[in-house]
């Protein structure tokens, strides 16, 4: 099943899920690698493309993921109240997080002027240049931000595993298969 229903997340939803959670993970080992790399290394600039180009596919799959979760239904909750309130409260934390860091990262990369340019298959253009010690701020708003985001995808991945383990309801199971 391609869609959302009040019992189980759709295909589209479990797959932009997993490919959001890879794509993080991935970006914020590969950010926190580059950090270290020098001048000369082989992959100074190499890591920067790859890191850029994956990040502006994941802005993309957000704006999309999050334009899906608008339109289509949300599956009940399981959990006492305050439970619902939390998961509710940490799922719009961790959008606005993911958000925040992928729009600083996009002015970081074009503070000087200079598009992004997409594994070479396209150039997203810089719309925002003029701002005072841009890419200054946006790096500050992009470490420590993905810093958080990662440190809430930790506790969200452990909250499902709680809720499979513990509490033994079917959170973490509707993630995985879109079988009702």
């Amino acid at each position: 099943m391609l869609t959302n229903t009040r019992t189980g997340w759709g295909l589209i939803s479990i797959v932009l899920h997993w490919l959001s959670a890879v794509a993080v993970v991935g970006l914020f080992i590969l950010g926190w690698w580059m950090t270290g790399l020098g001048y000369y290394d082989s992959w100074y600039n190499i890591g920067p493309w790859w890191h850029r180009s994956v990040g502006v596919l994941l802005l993309f799959a957000t704006l999309l993921r999050l334009g899906w979760r608008v339109a289509q239904p949300t599956p009940q909750h399981h959990g006492q109240r305050f439970e619902r309130l939390a998961a509710d409260a940490g799922h719009v934390a961790l959008y606005v997080l993911l958000v925040g860091v992928l729009v600083s990262g996009y002015l970081i990369s074009t503070a000087e002027g200079d598009p992004i340019s997409v594994f070479g298959w396209f150039q997203v253009p810089a719309l925002i240049t003029s701002l005072p010690d841009q890419a200054t701020l946006a790096g500050k708003v992009h470490w420590y931000g993905a810093i958080a985001l990662m440190v809430l995808s930790g506790g969200h991945a452990l909250a499902a595993i709680k809720h499979h383990w513990v509490d033994q309801n079917d959170t973490l199971v509707r993630m995985l298969s879109s079988r009702k």
